[in-house]
């Protein structure tokens, strides 16, 4: 039944391969799973928590600075460079921001979607969803490069 739900929502993972990696909670939506916070919801509205300073527009620049002062800067792919890690901002057809995903050592991403479970999936699992497509790829160092 969860598969299901996942592929009438996201058409590309049945054909693309995904796992599903944790249970569903609403402790903690894709924003903060992309920075490994487990603890809260982060958005740049007004309810939710936010790290940057205002404005607090829901823009994708908006998530671009915001991700900028964790160190990740934008980058021209989504391959997998050993030494950095990645997140993936994806926006609607509306260039409005509607979900980040991280890259895993493996290469491949990891997702939390919304209020429902972790998966583990390709770049291109959740494209061209109700996530709309990516929009940007940032990269940063990861601890072990100097």
């Amino acid at each position: 039944m969860i598969r299901q739900h996942l592929e009438s929502r996201f058409p590309n993972l049945g054909t693309s391969g995904y796992s599903i990696e944790s249970p569903q909670t609403i402790n903690y939506n894709c924003i903060a799973w992309a920075v490994g916070d487990t603890t809260r919801w982060w958005w740049p509205d007004n309810v939710y928590f936010w790290p940057s300073p205002p404005p607090r527009e829901v823009t994708v620049d908006t998530l671009v600075n915001m991700f900028e002062r964790f160190g990740y800067s934008v980058c021209g792919d989504a391959e997998y460079e050993d030494g950095f890690e990645k997140i993936a901002i994806y926006a609607d057809q509306n260039e409005e921001p509607t979900h980040a995903a991280r890259q895993l050592p493996s290469g491949r991403w990891t997702s939390k979607l919304g209020r429902f479970v972790d998966i583990e999936h390709t770049i291109d699992g959740l494209d061209r969803s109700e996530y709309g497509s990516v929009a940007v790829i940032m990269r940063r160092p990861t601890a072990t490069t100097s």
